[in-house]
C-alpha cells in the first residue's frame, strides 16, 4: 500500500516536469493493406536528453484512426504517452506591414469547417431516418389488410384490430417524421449561418492579400512522452489504421489444350487516397477486413403467447408481449504487428522471373495475409495499383456439355477441383484458352462446391440433335384420365479425330399432385435425379462415332383438369 502511494506523487510530477520537444523524421516501412483500410508502419531514429521529452512525428496521414495508435521503441526510455494530434497552419501574410489577421479569426475560420463538415453527415443521419419512416409508412399502406383485401372484411374484431394498428402506427410515423423535419430545418437554417459567416471571414482573408493556400490544410501529427536517465537514442517504430485505402482481388484463369492443369493467376488491386504517398514500400495484403462486426451473435428467448381481447369503453384492445434486445455493434479488432529490420538482416532470396516469387503466405487464425517482398509505389490519387500475389496450377479435367432441350451447341467445359486450398475471396476473373480471351467470370468461394465448373466456349467439332418420335409419341384416354407418353431421341456425333468425353442432360417432369402421375419408361442408361427430374449422360466417344440417347417418359392426369407440358 505504501508503494502506491509513493508511486502517484512521482507520477504527477513527471506529467507536470516541462518537457523538451524533439521533432523525428520518420518514413513509410510497410503497410498492411486490408480489403478496406490500411494499417501503416512508420519507422524513425530518435536522440533524446536525460528528463522528459515530447517527440513530434509529422506527415502523418489524416484519415488516422488514434485509437488504433502503437508505439515500440528501442533504447534507455520509458514510454509515458502518446497521442495524436491537429496543428492548424497560420497563413503566410504577403506584405507584413500589412493589417494582421486576428487568431481569434483564424481559429473561427477552421472551427466553421469543422463545425460543417460534421453538421453535413447529421443531416446525412437526419434524412436517412425520415427514409426509413416513409418506407415503413409505404409498406403500411400497401398492404392488403389495410386496404380492405382478403378475409379482413369478414371479421369485425380483425378489422377493429387492423383499425386500430393503422391508426397507432401512422400517428407514431407521422409525429417522428415531423420532429426530424423540424430538426432537418433547424440544421439546414444552422448550416446556411455558418455558411455565411465563413463567406464573410474569407472575404477578410482575401481582402488581407495572404499567398499561398487561402484554408492551409491541418497538419497531423504523432506526440510521444518519453522519460530518460541519461541522455538515449533508439528506433521508433510507429503503427496506425487509416482509412480510404484497400484492395480488390483479380483472377487471371488460362488453359490450352495440351496441357491438363490451368493457370491461376491471383492478382490485387491496390488503391488509396489517405493524403501520404507510399514509396517503395513494403506490402502486405491481409484478407481480413477491420470494420467488419467481430462479435458472435446470441440468441435470446422467444416468448409466445395468446392474444387476449379486452372489451371497454375505448373498444377492442389486444395485449400482445415481445422481448428484443439489440446487439452492440463490434469494434475493430487486434491489429498485425509486422517488424521490419534493416536489409543487411533480411533472409537471402533466390531471383525470380515474376513478382509472386516474392509473395510468403501467411495463414491467420481469422484470415490470410500475403507478404509481398518487392517494393511498390502506391501515390495517394485513388488510383488502382496492380500488384501480383501469386501463380497456382488447377488440377483440372476437361470434358464437353451440352443441353440439346436448351441449345443444340456443345459447350468445353473444365472442371477445376482443390480450389479451397488457395484461400481465395470473392473476386471478378479473366478466362484465357490457347492464348485467346473468352470472357469473365466471377468466383465466389463462399458458395462454391468442391468442384468448379468454368465453361470455355463453344465446340463445332461435335454435332447434337434432339427430335421427337412421332411413332413412339401419342395420347389416349383411360377412364378419366388422359395419358400422354412422350418419346425422344438425341444423337451425337463425333467429328473431331481423338476420343472426346461428354455429358447430355435432359429432363423429365416432377409431379407436385398426387393425382399427376409420371411414369419412366427409358433413359438409355440415363443417370436420373428424382428430386429435380434431371437426366443425365456421360459417355466417352471415340473419333467418327455417332451415339444415340433414348428419352422415353408418360404423364397421366384427369381429363377435367388440364395442365401445361408446353416446355417439352
Amino acid at each position: 500500500m505504501k508503494s502506491i502511494l509513493i508511486l502517484i506523487p512521482l507520477l504527477f510530477a513527471i506529467h507536470n516536469y516541462a518537457a523538451e520537444q524533439f521533432n523525428v523524421k520518420s518514413k513509410i516501412k510497410s503497410v498492411v493493406v486490408y480489403q478496406q483500410g490500411a494499417q501503416i508502419h512508420r519507422q524513425g531514429n530518435y536522440t533524446v536528453k536525460k528528463g522528459i521529452t515530447e517527440i513530434k512525428i509529422s506527415g502523418v496521414s489524416s484519415q488516422i484512426d488514434p485509437n488504433t495508435l502503437q508505439i515500440k521503441a528501442t533504447g534507455n526510455v520509458v514510454i509515458l504517452d502518446s497521442k495524436h494530434s491537429i496543428v492548424y497552419p497560420e497563413p503566410i501574410k504577403q506584405n507584413p506591414i500589412s493589417n494582421e489577421i486576428p487568431p481569434k479569426i483564424k481559429k473561427e475560420i477552421y472551427l466553421l469547417k469543422d463545425s460543417l463538415f460534421e453538421l453535413s453527415y447529421q443531416q446525412t443521419a437526419v434524412q436517412n431516418k425520415m427514409d426509413v419512416l416513409n418506407n415503413q409508412k409505404r409498406i403500411i399502406e400497401n398492404n392488403g389488410t389495410i386496404k380492405g383485401q382478403g378475409k379482413v372484411n369478414d371479421s369485425i374484431p380483425l378489422l377493429k384490430d387492423a383499425l386500430k394498428f393503422y391508426q397507432a402506427e401512422m400517428n407514431r410515423i407521422n409525429a417522428e417524421v415531423l420532429e426530424l423535419s423540424k430538426e432537418k430545418t433547424i440544421l439546414l437554417k444552422k448550416q446556411n449561418r455558418m455558411n455565411l459567416r465563413l463567406g464573410e471571414l474569407n472575404n477578410f482573408n482575401q481582402n488581407n492579400q495572404l499567398v499561398g493556400p487561402q484554408n492551409p490544410d491541418p497538419i497531423h501529427e504523432i506526440i510521444i512522452t518519453v522519460s530518460a536517465r541519461d541522455a538515449a537514442s533508439g528506433r521508433l517504430n510507429v503503427t496506425y489504421l487509416v482509412k480510404n485505402a484497400g484492395w480488390i482481388p483479380l483472377y487471371d484463369l488460362r488453359s490450352t489444350n495440351s496441357a491438363k492443369t490451368i493457370e491461376l493467376t491471383y492478382k490485387a488491386q491496390v488503391y488509396q487516397n489517405t493524403g501520404i504517398d507510399w514509396v517503395n514500400t513494403r506490402l502486405n495484403l491481409s484478407t481480413n477486413n477491420p470494420y467488419a462486426n467481430k462479435t458472435k451473435p446470441s440468441l435470446n428467448p422467444w416468448f409466445l403467447d395468446y392474444y387476449v381481447a379486452n372489451y371497454n369503453n375505448s373498444g377492442y384492445n389486444k395485449d400482445v408481449k415481445m422481448s428484443t434486445r439489440s446487439t452492440e455493434a463490434a469494434k475493430p479488432g487486434s491489429l498485425y504487428y509486422a517488424d521490419d529490420e534493416a536489409a543487411e538482416e533480411e533472409k537471402e532470396m533466390d531471383l525470380a522471373l515474376t513478382a509472386d516469387q516474392f509473395v510468403t503466405t501467411v495463414e491467420q487464425l481469422v484470415s490470410v495475409e500475403y507478404a509481398i517482398d518487392l517494393p511498390y509505389t502506391v501515390m495517394s490519387d485513388n488510383q488502382k495499383n496492380m500488384v501480383l500475389v501469386k501463380t497456382s496450377s488447377l488440377n483440372t479435367e476437361y470434358l464437353y456439355y451440352t443441353v440439346p432441350k436448351l441449345d443444340p451447341s456443345v459447350y468445353l467445359i473444365a472442371q477445376i477441383t482443390d480450389l479451397d486450398e488457395l484461400n481465395l475471396i470473392p473476386g471478378k476473373a479473366t478466362i484465357f484458352h490457347d492464348g485467346s480471351f473468352l470472357g469473365t467470370t466471377y468466383i465466389n468461394p463462399n458458395s462454391m462446391r468442391d468442384t468448379m465448373d468454368l465453361s470455355l466456349g463453344k465446340t463445332t467439332n461435335i454435332t447434337v440433335k434432339r427430335q421427337l418420335i412421332k411413332n413412339a409419341t401419342k395420347e389416349k384416354i383411360v377412364g378419366d384420365k388422359i395419358v400422354k407418353t412422350f418419346a425422344y431421341q438425341i444423337d451425337v456425333k463425333n467429328l473431331s479425330r481423338s476420343s472426346i468425353e461428354l455429358i447430355v442432360e435432359d429432363q423429365v417432369p416432377v409431379s407436385r399432385n398426387p393425382e399427376i402421375e409420371i411414369e419412366i419408361e427409358s433413359i438409355s442408361r440415363g443417370k436420373l435425379d428424382e428430386i429435380n427430374g434431371f437426366v443425365s449422360w456421360k459417355d466417352k466417344i471415340k473419333p467418327g462415332a455417332l451415339n444415340k440417347y433414348e428419352l422415353v417418359y408418360t404423364v397421366k392426369y384427369e381429363k377435367t383438369k388440364p395442365i401445361n407440358l408446353a416446355s417439352n
